[in-house]
C-alpha cells in the first residue's frame, strides 16, 4: 500500500501558542520596510509548527519562487544521499568522473580536486560569474578556468562549483538531480510535485542556482534539517549528513560581513549567532535555523542588498522567540501583515487607443547592449543572467484595447507572448514562456497622460517588476523608457560592492566602481520605435 503523502506542515493555533511574539514579528516587518526590503513571503516555525505566515500580494502560497543560491543547499543534500548510497564519497576526484577533461600535461591541482572541495567552496577554480552560459559549455568552462588557489588552500564562493556537483551526480546516476531527489527528498517531504530546476543545454540541473520552491516547500526542507534529517517521524535526510552539512567545515574569509565569515558547511552558511545556520540566496531568499530556540525563519524577497535583510533579522533575535508574559496570557494579538506590492491605478483612457489598436510597433535594437550581452527584455536581467539562452531585444509590440484592460503582445528572441493588463486598477494574470521558464505575469496598464502609456508586469515566480513607458509622438514615432523594480542602479551598486574580491589592482577596482555607478543608464536606455502603418 502506498505511503500517504503529507502535503502540509502543522500549524500552531497562534504565534503566542508556539512561543513566538506577534509584537516582535510586527517590529521585524516594520524594520524590513524601513530598510527598503521588498518581502514576498515570511514564515516562522517553532517546535515544528508554523507559528506565523504571510504573503505580500500578489505573491501567494501556491506559487513557487526562485531560490537563487538556496539551490546549493538542496544540491548538497543530493550529494549526501549519494554518499550514503556509496555512489561517491567526499574524496571522489572530480577528474576521475570526467576523465575526458584531463589535460595532456599533468595538472597537480586538478588531480587533487575532490567533491569535498566543491561542496565547501575550496575548489580553487575561478569561474567568472559573468561566463557566457549561452555557449553550452558549462563543464568545459569550469575545467578551463584559471586556478585562484590550490584545492583546499582558501575559500571562494563560486556557483559553478555546485553546478559541477550536479553534473557529477548525473554522470554517476544517469539521471538529472531533480529525478534523483524525487523519491529521496521531494516525495518524503510531501511536495506533491517535481520542482522546476533550471538546466544547461544537456539537461543537467544548474545546481548552484535555478531551483523554484514554494515558501512551504522550503520550510519543510529547512525543518527537516532542524530535526536532524527527520520529517514526520521518518529519517529522510541521512542523520550524519544532516549534522555535518550545517557545521562549520571551513573558514570563509572572502567577505567582510559577519554573516558571511562565520563559517561554511556543505552548501549552508553559519550565522553570526550561537548555534544558527542558513540556506541563503540572492535577493534575500532565506531558510534560517535557530537551534537554541527550536525555530526556523523562511523568507522570499526581492532585495538585492541581502546584508540589509539579514541585519533586520539579527536585530529581532531573540525577541521573536521570547514573547512577554502578557502576550502569552492575554488575548491573541492581531496578525501582522506584509504590504501588498504596487500596481498601476486606474486612469482616464486616451483617444490614441483607436489609432494604435492592433498595429505593430517596431523597435530599434541597441547595438551596444547586444555586444555586452545585456539587451532589454520583459524580464529584469538578473532573472536570466545564468540562463543557457540569451533573451532580450524586444522587437515588436502590439496593443489591443478592451473595456477594462489591454492586451500587450511582444516578440523577444524566439518567443512571442501576450499578457492581459488591467486598466481598472485590478491586475490580470497571464501565462508566459521565456526560454525554459514559465511565469505567471501579473500586469496592469494606465495612461499617464494623453500620449503616454505605462505597462507594469511582475513575473510572480521570480523577482522584479518590468515597467515600460511608451511616449507616442507625431508620425507614428514612439519612445520607450524601460525601468524595473528593484532598480537597475541597485543591481549596479550591488556589483560594485564585490569588484574588489575579483580584481586586486586598486586602480582597476576604482575604475570599475565608477563605471558601474553609471551603468544603469547604459543597460536601460531610452529606446525608439515606430508604429507600422497598415
Amino acid at each position: 500500500m502506498a505511503e500517504k503523502l503529507i502535503t502540509a506542515l502543522k500549524r500552531a493555533k497562534s504565534p503566542e501558542a508556539a512561543g513566538v511574539s506577534p509584537a516582535a514579528i510586527a517590529a521585524l516587518i516594520d524594520d524590513f520596510y524601513q530598510n527598503d526590503v521588498e518581502v514576498h513571503s515570511l514564515m516562522i516555525l517553532r517546535g515544528g509548527k508554523v507559528a506565523y505566515e504571510d504573503w505580500a500580494e500578489p505573491y501567494a502560497p501556491d506559487i513557487p519562487h526562485t531560490m537563487y543560491s538556496v539551490s546549493k543547499s538542496v544540491t548538497a543534500t543530493a550529494i549526501g544521499f549519494a554518499v550514503e548510497e556509496g555512489i561517491l564519497s567526499l574524496d571522489t576526484k572530480v577528474i576521475d568522473v570526467f576523465p575526458e577533461y584531463r589535460p595532456a600535461k599533468r595538472d597537480e591541482n586538478l588531480e587533487k580536486l575532490t567533491v569535498y572541495h566543491l561542496l565547501t567552496m575550496t575548489a580553487g577554480k575561478d569561474v567568472s560569474t559573468f561566463a557566457d552560459k549561452t555557449k553550452d559549455r558549462w563543464i568545459q568552462d569550469f575545467f578551463d578556468a584559471k586556478w585562484a588557489f590550490a584545492p583546499g588552500e582558501f575559500w571562494r564562493y563560486i556557483s559553478d562549483n555546485t553546478f559541477m556537483l550536479s553534473a557529477i551526480l548525473q554522470r554517476l546516476t544517469g539521471q538529472p538531480m531533480t529525478d534523483y531527489l524525487m523519491p529521496r527528498l521531494f516525495e518524503p517531504l510531501g511536495f506533491g510535485r517535481k520542482p522546476f530546476w533550471e538546466k544547461d543545454a544537456y539537461g543537467v540541473d544548474a545546481g548552484g542556482w535555478g531551483l523554484f520552491l514554494t515558501t512551504e516547500e522550503l520550510a519543510k526542507f529547512i525543518l527537516c534539517y532542524r530535526q536532524g534529517g527527520v520529517y514526520e517521524g521518518r529519517q529522510v535526510i541521512p542523520a550524519d549528513w544532516a549534522g555535518e552539512a550545517v557545521k562549520k567545515q571551513v573558514e570563509n574569509l572572502q567577505y567582510e560581513e559577519p554573516a558571511c565569515t562565520a563559517g561554511y558547511g556543505y552548501g549552508f552558511w553559519r550565522n553570526p549567532l550561537e548555534n544558527s545556520y542558513r540556506a541563503d540566496g540572492l535577493f534575500s531568499q532565506f531558510g534560517m535555523v535557530f537551534e537554541d530556540y527550536d525555530a526556523c525563519l523562511i523568507m522570499t524577497a526581492g532585495n538585492i542588498f541581502t546584508r540589509k535583510s539579514r541585519d533586520c533579522v539579527w536585530r529581532h533575535i531573540p525577541a521573536l522567540f521570547e514573547p512577554p508574559e502578557e502576550e502569552k496570557t492575554g488575548a491573541p494579538a492581531p496578525k501582522p501583515r506584509l504590504r501588498s506590492l504596487p500596481d498601476l491605478e486606474a486612469a482616464p483612457r486616451s483617444a490614441l487607443e483607436k489609432t494604435i489598436d492592433g498595429k505593430i510597433l517596431n523597435l530599434r535594437k541597441k547595438v551596444l547592449l547586444d555586444k555586452i550581452g545585456m539587451p532589454v527584455g520583459m524580464l529584469a536581467s538578473p532573472v536570466l543572467q545564468m540562463n543557457r539562452e540569451k533573451l532580450g531585444n524586444i522587437e515588436q509590440i502590439r496593443f489591443r484595447f478592451k473595456e477594462n484592460e489591454c492586451e500587450m503582445t511582444w516578440r523577444e528572441a524566439l518567443y512571442k507572448n501576450t499578457i492581459a493588463c488591467g486598466m481598472d486598477g485590478k491586475a490580470r494574470r497571464s501565462e508566459i514562456r521565456m526560454s525554459q521558464f514559465r511565469f505567471t505575469a501579473h500586469s496592469t496598464a494606465a495612461w499617464e497622460n494623453e500620449n503616454t502609456l505605462c505597462v507594469w508586469m511582475r513575473p510572480l515566480e521570480s523577482i522584479g517588476q518590468r515597467r515600460l513607458k511608451f511616449v507616442f509622438g507625431d508620425d507614428g514615432k514612439v519612445d520607450i523608457l524601460p525601468s524595473c523594480m528593484p532598480e537597475a542602479k541597485d543591481f549596479m551598486e550591488y556589483l560594485s560592492l564585490y569588484v574588489g574580491y575579483f580584481v586586486k589592482n586598486e586602480f582597476f577596482v576604482n575604475s570599475a566602481k565608477k563605471i558601474l555607478s553609471k551603468a544603469d543608464r547604459v543597460i536601460e536606455p531610452r529606446h525608439s520605435g515606430k508604429v507600422k502603418r497598415r
